[in-house]
């Protein structure tokens, strides 16, 4: 989100009706007057633990702030959009799957084109090499010796267009930086900047040509998010909207609105979103499910656990909260899930989906209270 030179503190301001002094340190931005307040009802019955003592305003307006960048643009795909944001706030990376012609790449790219940081695309096809993506060591004639050239996942906001087309030769350069954000190419290793964020797409109906991606490479994903059709009413918003621009000229009015300092900033408030050891069982438990469950053949790990537990405290953030509730963790469940549990083959030729395995194993888990 950009804001001018002496307006970088955003801080929130009561409602014109509730005006409140502000202080002669701090000048109050176009940002914070437009920033959604949360107000406490009188006489609050609310229990102890969900008052906010965090200012999550910042993320919250952050997030609107993105969203309606897309949306200049994208029509409908409100899920998409959150999940996109909560992965970033998380420091994770997606991957989205769906038919092709429904926006995969068109807003990758348009989310990091709201984000004032550098962005590569890659192409993934049957040829390409690990040295294509991270990057080789070259011999300078001019000083006689050898030079890193760095690849194109030296970057900030990283497309990876059709991921499964590339072997799993080439799959194995992303496992080190994914995870561990760095590169070791000759025995050097070179460090990642900030923000490091990878989407990747996916087409699950072609084959010809594709390659399964290896469980390990699935489980450094944060989300895998199945991107669904427009509705009816969505797909005349979008012929209305490019009736008379059939090149998507309105592609340029998408500006940038975040930074990486902002980022870096909304991280920091997360991570201090209060969730309750109730709701740490809750997560436990859920994913202890899927280890002793009759129609997983593979269940989640501790790396699953982790990405719900940071993924809801974002959702809260995003939501004008500071704490967590079970919906925020119902709400995250499945595109956490969802890549990495494998059904059994009886459950397959059953043509059960993943989807409605995790929902059983969410209803049966006890909700705290």
């Amino acid at each position: 989100m950009h804001l001018e030179d002496d307006n970088k503190d955003i801080n929130p301001i009561n409602s014109p009706e509730e005006p409140t002094p502000v202080s002669p340190q701090k000048v109050p931005s176009p940002l914070e007057e437009s920033a959604p307040l949360t107000k406490e009802p009188p006489n609050s019955a609310l229990s102890e633990w969900s008052r906010n003592r965090l200012d999550t305003s910042k993320v919250e307006m952050a997030s609107k702030l993105v969203k309606d960048e897309l949306k200049k643009v994208i029509i409908g795909q409100e899920e998409l959009m959150d999940l996109l944001l909560i992965s970033l706030f998380s420091s994770g990376h997606v991957i989205l799957e769906g038919v092709p012609g429904i926006a995969k790449t068109l807003t990758a790219k348009l989310m990091a084109q709201t984000l004032d940081v550098d962005f590569s695309r890659i192409q993934f096809t049957p040829d390409l090499m690990p040295t294509d993506v991270v990057g080789t060591t070259v011999y300078n004639m001019k000083s006689a010796d050898f030079t890193f050239t760095a690849g194109p996942v030296f970057s900030n906001v990283i497309l990876i267009d059709e991921i499964n087309r590339a072997p799993a030769k080439t799959q194995s350069a992303l496992f080190e930086v994914m995870e561990e954000y760095q590169v070791t190419v000759d025995g050097t290793t070179y460090p990642m900047g900030f923000p490091f964020f990878v989407i990747a797409t996916q087409n699950p109906i072609e084959q010809e040509g594709t390659y399964k991606l290896p469980e390990a490479q699935l489980d450094r994903f944060l989300f895998k998010i199945n991107i669904q059709y427009p509705s009816l009413e969505e797909e005349k918003s979008i012929l209305k909207r490019f009736k008379n621009d059939f090149k998507m000229t309105s592609k340029a009015d998408v500006k940038p609105v975040f930074t990486a300092e902002e980022i870096k900033e909304c991280q920091e408030i997360i991570e201090q979103v209060l969730i309750k050891d109730e709701l740490l069982d809750y997560i436990a438990a859920i994913i202890h499910n899927t280890r002793n469950n009759g129609d997983l053949f593979l269940g989640a790990s501790p790396r699953a656990s982790l990405a719900i537990m940071k993924a809801s405290k974002a959702f809260a953030a995003m939501s004008g909260r500071d704490y967590v509730t079970p919906d925020d963790i119902q709400y995250v469940a499945y595109p956490v899930l969802n890549h990495r549990i494998i059904l059994t083959p009886e459950r397959e030729m059953e043509g059960v989906e993943t989807q409605d395995v995790i929902n059983d194993i969410v209803k049966k888990i006890e909700v705290p209270r």
